[in-house]
């Protein structure tokens, strides 16, 4: 069963789009194929107009299966499956009759290349409703007609935005930009949509044209105009991703020959010779990998057990109104959350009111909330010095100073106020959350909840397992993580779990190629070349050397010569006018706003460094030395179970530190180099720059194998 059924309403044919055991549509071989047979008996009929409707809740189209991209491994292949794609919705283009598309929910890729293809399309003022094409984010390009027919219906500036960056739009947005031709309330849509079919087709089938309004609009639309436009994507396209994402390239490229032309079979064979390019790419595989780890996540409660149930949480408490207090206020208010804010001064709670105030105000200002919207949720945090309303409180996140000591002690004074099936999460990024657990009385209800700053931007949530935390606390605490749209990643009790863990080899490798005589500049452009969204001695003023050097003693401690720190990394913690960020330097210079500056030219005299003199002969060998450490570490934690699976270091990895995703994650990325060549360069390393680069022997069984 396709799910596909035409409705006769009078002279108006509601086509009604209803995949069975399926939560969305989505434009699979068998539903094109039943397509196809529809359109052809619409060609054939005497209605007077179309309209196509989705009977599924807040989704119209998904989009393609993308487990169909995943098996194409040849250009022909791809490109026979975006020329059949295209034919079929050109049919919807060639019928006598005009064709409404009624859009309530996602209308995503395919979904939108379909409604790309009709007459008029309606739009639900529904907040689910968005319309866009997030191709390129999977490593391809709209290859269903996006590519020709979205220029032609909203302009060239416009559609170059919505494609290049993968992005959807609300309905609101879709119709000032003229992808929608009217927005109704969502409960009138297939009513309204029926009408407006009946009158347009009483004037014959029409379709709108695009005008650029204002004189600078209208020549950078024009023949002379567009090859500014285009080179200005361009350059804005590689210095955002450095060259690394093929798709966006490509796809300003097939823009560029189609737009303006008049033979549409043409233009579209040019789209599907592009999508033909890059669907059989790495990077498309690696992204599509992403995509499908991220929605396991929508799908797993975060423990073995799948028949254990999350609690629902409805009332939260924070402990500690800092940067990350703050921010997890915000974004639990947000999610609908009420919000009790606990510190020691009127002062501190005041930073977390203003914290959440600026994030909201934002959208306030892009109209993404409206000023009922922005005083329901500012109305959702309260605060106080003492434990007032702790009582009916769900679960409480502990955000204090990291101090084992003044951590047990809170935690603890924290139970005594809370009721007994309260939840504690520690906010912690290297304690030991079993340890902590001795500081409640009932340890099981004590789990780690690591977020990562800015808590607002950062996708990634630590949900860490002390040996006493039980199957329902963790379920809880990752179904919550997901509720703030987060993805989490449940890790267990270990020093810096498995983010931190892995990241801070690859720090202190970066600081020792510094004491060997290599610049800031040298060091950090050849980890942005490998395609880290930040250099690692930018990273560590972001993180805050003084941080760094604390965590690194706890890991020295734990994990001995292998996680030795660079005594240079000490010195600089010496001194406290060199934290990095915080403190206005540190290997760079910041403004009073935090905003990078440039590379502090003291740095090299306040390390006790003469001026640097080494020259980059290699610099795959300077990224090898930190990532490489980084893929030992996590080899070792695999073994240790602190994550079970590959995915789960590389979700990590990308969610949590930025790897670049092209790589498909730091796992994806070693079985790419091969753990036999990653093992003998470590072998190499450690006898050129010490022991802390040695094999492990989980490295050296993998390299075997």
């Amino acid at each position: 069963m396709s799910g596909l059924k035409i409705i006769p309403q009078g002279e108006v044919a509601v086509l009604e789009w209803d995949l069975p055991g399926e939560k969305v549509n989505k434009l699979s071989s068998p539903v094109m194929m039943a397509l196809d047979k529809i359109l052809d008996e619409l060609k054939a009929s005497s209605y007077k107009a179309v309209v196509i409707i989705s009977r599924k809740s807040k989704i119209f189209i998904a989009g393609a299966d993308i487990n169909e991209i995943v098996d194409i491994k040849e250009k022909n292949d791809a490109r026979e499956k975006a020329a059949s794609g295209q034919r079929i919705l050109s049919k919807f283009e060639d019928l006598p009759m005009p064709v409404v598309a009624a859009i309530n929910g996602a209308c995503l890729g395919g979904g939108c290349e379909l409604v790309l293809a009709c007459d008029y399309r309606i739009a639900s003022d529904d907040r689910s409703t968005q319309i866009g094409l997030p191709e390129t984010k999977l490593g391809i390009i709209p290859g269903f007609g996006g590519c020709v027919r979205l220029p032609r219906v909203i302009g060239l500036q416009a559609a170059l935005d919505i494609i290049l960056a993968g992005k959807s739009v609300d309905s609101r947005k879709a119709s000032k930009l003229g992808l929608v031709d009217a927005v109704v309330p969502s409960n009138l849509l297939e009513k309204e949509a029926i009408k407006y079919a009946k009158e347009i087709a009483s004037k014959g089938k029409r379709r709108k044209q695009f005008s650029a309004k204002g004189a600078a609009n209208k020549f950078l639309e024009s023949f002379l105009g567009r090859p500014i436009v285009f080179s200005q994507a361009k350059k804005s396209v590689l210095k955002l991703t450095k060259g690394h994402y093929p798709a966006v390239l490509k796809a300003i490229e097939v823009v560029n020959k189609t737009y303006g032309m008049s033979n549409r079979d043409k233009a579209l064979a040019i789209e599907a010779e592009g999508f033909s390019e890059v669907a059989i790419t790495d990077v498309s595989k690696n992204l599509i990998r992403i995509f499908f780890m991220t929605e396991a996540i929508k799908k797993q409660n975060g423990v073995d057990n799948p028949g254990v149930k999350p609690r629902t949480i409805s009332h939260m408490g924070v402990l500690g109104a800092g940067t990350m207090g703050g921010g997890i206020a915000q974004l639990g208010a947000d999610k609908g959350i009420e919000v009790r804010v606990k510190d020691l001064s009127p002062d501190a709670l005041s930073k977390a009111f203003i914290a959440a105030q600026k994030i909201w105000q934002k959208k306030f200002e892009r109209r993404r909330m409206d000023k009922y919207e922005f005083k329901k949720k500012m109305d959702l945090i309260s605060g106080g010095l003492d434990y007032a309303g702790f009582k009916r409180l769900d679960l409480v996140v502990e955000a204090i100073v990291e101090d084992m000591n003044i951590k047990k002690k809170v935690i603890g004074e924290t139970a005594s106020q809370c009721r007994e099936d309260c939840i504690i999460a520690t906010n912690t990024s290297s304690l030991s959350v079993t340890e902590m657990a001795n500081g409640h009385p009932r340890p099981e209800n004590f789990v780690g909840m690591h977020f990562f700053n800015p808590v607002h931007k950062m996708p990634l949530v630590e949900v860490i397992r002390g040996e006493k935390t039980s199957d329902e606390v963790t379920a809880t605490i990752f179904e919550l993580s997901k509720r703030m749209g987060k993805i989490p990643v449940v890790v267990r009790d270990g020093p810096g779990f498995i983010v931190n863990r892995l990241l801070l080899p690859y720090l202190n490798e970066a600081v020792y190629l510094f004491e060997e005589g290599y610049s800031v500049e040298d060091i950090d452009k050849a980890y942005l070349k490998f395609g880290m969204p930040m250099g690692p001695l930018r990273l560590l003023d972001e993180i805050g050397i003084d941080v760094a050097v604390k965590v690194a003693k706890i890991f020295h401690q734990a994990f001995g010569e292998r996680a030795e720190p660079c005594k240079i990394m000490t010195k600089m913690a010496d001194n406290k006018d060199r934290f990095g960020v915080k403190s206005g330097k540190g290997f760079y210079t910041y403004d009073e706003r935090g905003r990078q500056q440039a590379v502090d030219p003291k740095i090299y005299e306040a390390c006790g460094l003469p001026t640097p003199s080494k020259k980059v002969t290699n610099a795959e060998e300077l990224v090898h030395r930190g990532v490489f450490a980084m893929v030992n570490e996590a080899m070792i934690a695999l073994e240790e179970k602190i994550v079970d699976t590959y995915d789960q270091v590389d979700l990590g990895m990308i969610m949590g530190t930025g790897f670049p995703p092209f790589r498909g994650g730091l796992m994806k990325y070693a079985e790419s180099v091969g753990f036999n060549k990653i093992a003998d360069d470590l072998e190499v390393f450690s006898s050129r720059y010490g022991k802390r680069h040695k094999p492990s022997q989980a490295l050296v069984r993998a390299a075997k194998k």
